[in-house]
């Protein structure tokens, strides 16, 4: 009822009495509506609270350390200079301060998938850990075995040493709709078991910069997730996990509403390979591929852009053996309908090699269907150690190397060497890893292993040169500091 309707009323009625009558009489007829309504919004609202209670035992904290030895920031001869003026005590304490190893700590989210202690959580939280400690929601507090680390997806497989522990279900992230309810339980800024709803904003994101091989498709939402969030689990309205929380973009450090968490599908394939061999296989195709744009559809006679569009097909690859060509749009791969570029190398990830997949492709118009049997994706690839085999000297950078393969050269579009192993030395006070790909040394590209131990040997005997190296997809610039 409107305000005009309520003043025609009052006006209408002399009488307190008829007045007052009339109210209530409204009131009344107004009452079931308004209660209707009420009801009708609790109903349509999903319980986060009994989804919380009947799942948050099962959620765990991660914290790992890291010992680092930090480099000092000046060469000797600066540091003498700077130390002239201080008391003799002050020196070694200093000194001591600035080479010491240190622990640095990492908080992050993770999760119990099985009774006797499987773990899941990021890969990016637990990596180069020296110790991995487990807190459950009852506060016990175990150190965790890693089982496996797969890097392109970004998960980590933990066991603790327990028995009778509650963990939760896995549920289909095929079925996940956008606009779907999604809730997220983690450790944020380590205020540990919060809880944080939303909805599923997209589906099949790729995020740039994530890793040099692009295998993932990322569960979008507007989820709250913030720094230790990391490797906790996304629920659907059923209490079972759909995602693992994985990244943010922001440029804040805190949440934007804008969340990535690792399909539930995925994880479930990788977690059954770490489970068995602690590494996970993926297949591989051979192509070099870019989006298929509205300019293309029409040049290949396309009702509409959609597909991956092969710009090369790689010599000796399974797909070249197969029959594919340059300038072919693959639109299905072995049933899964191909609409974005970055689909293909998701789906492919997802068998291992030797898989026979079908392969719909459209060719000068024509659509046509080709079997092709999946190789082996460099992310397979167990480093090969390369001996040193110059003199004494040689190896003064404290690492190993080893070449990458053509494909990986091609996959992550990079020309440069493996670390292979990392020993004590200056790449380790640098902060240098095992699978870390250097492109440059002392200011000059290194595309393999030869090229490398040429610059490596015309390095000075002591001072400072720049590494520069590609980690997940991001380059960064080091420094090496040489010693005779």
């Amino acid at each position: 009822m409107g305000s005009k309707p309520f003043s025609h009323l009052i006006h209408c009625f002399t009488s307190r009495g008829a007045l007052l009558g009339t109210l209530l009489i409204a009131s009344q007829l107004l009452a079931p509506a308004l209660v209707s309504t009420h009801v009708n919004a609790a109903v349509d609202l999903p319980n986060f609270a009994d989804l919380v209670e009947a799942n948050a035992s099962a959620i765990v904290e991660i914290s790992a350390r890291r010992t680092v030895t930090p480099r000092p920031q000046l060469s000797d001869e600066n540091l003498e200079e700077l130390l002239r003026g201080l008391r003799p005590d002050e020196i070694p304490d200093i000194q001591r301060q600035d080479r010491a190893p240190r622990q640095r700590g990492a908080v992050g989210s993770g999760f119990l998938i099985s009774a006797d202690g499987f773990v899941i959580t990021n890969n990016h939280v637990v990596e180069g850990a020296d110790q991995i400690q487990v807190t459950l929601n009852d506060r016990r507090v175990f150190d965790a075995e890693v089982v496996g680390l797969d890097e392109p997806s970004d998960i980590a497989l933990l066991k603790l040493d327990a028995a009778d522990l509650p963990f939760v279900e896995f549920g289909d992230s095929e079925a996940v709709r956008v606009g779907d309810w999604v809730l997220a339980i983690g450790s944020p800024f380590g205020l540990e078991f919060s809880a944080a709803a939303g909805i599923v904003s997209a589906k099949g994101r790729s995020v740039p910069g994530n890793s040099a091989y692009n295998y993932m498709a990322f569960i979008q939402t507007d989820v709250a997730i913030n720094q230790g969030n990391s490797g906790g689990p996304l629920f659907n309205l059923e209490g079972d996990v759909v995602g693992i929380n994985s990244q943010i973009l922001s440029s804040t450090g805190g949440s934007n509403g804008i969340s990535f968490s690792i399909p539930s599908n995925v994880a479930m394939n990788v977690v059954a390979q770490l489970k068995e061999s602690g590494a996970v296989e993926r297949g591989l195709l051979g192509v070099r591929m870019r989006e298929v744009d509205y300019a293309l559809a029409e040049i290949f006679d396309m009702d509409r852009p959609r597909g991956a569009f092969v710009d090369g097909v790689i010599d000796e690859s399974p797909a070249g053996n197969a029959g594919v060509q340059d300038e072919d749009i693959i639109v299905e791969f072995n049933g899964h309908e191909i609409e974005y570029y970055t689909d293909l190398p998701f789906y492919v990830g997802q068998y291992q090699p030797g898989t026979e997949a079908a392969v719909r492709l459209i060719r000068d118009g024509e659509e046509r269907r080709l079997t092709v049997v999946l190789g082996s994706s460099p992310t397979n690839e167990a480093s090969i150690v390369v001996e040193d085999t110059a003199p004494e000297r040689a190896n003064p950078l404290g690492f190993k190397i080893s070449e990458l393969s053509e494909e990986t050269r091609q996959v992550a579009g990079i020309d440069g060497v493996r670390i292979a192993q990392v020993e004590e030395g200056p790449g380790r006070e640098a902060g240098l890893r095992e699978g870390d790909v250097v492109v440059s040394l002392n200011r000059q590209p290194v595309p393999s292993v030869s090229d490398f131990a040429s610059v490596a040997e015309s390095l000075p005997a002591s001072g400072f040169v720049q590494i520069r190296i590609v980690r997940q997809g991001q380059g960064t610039t080091l420094s090496l500091e040489l010693k005779p």
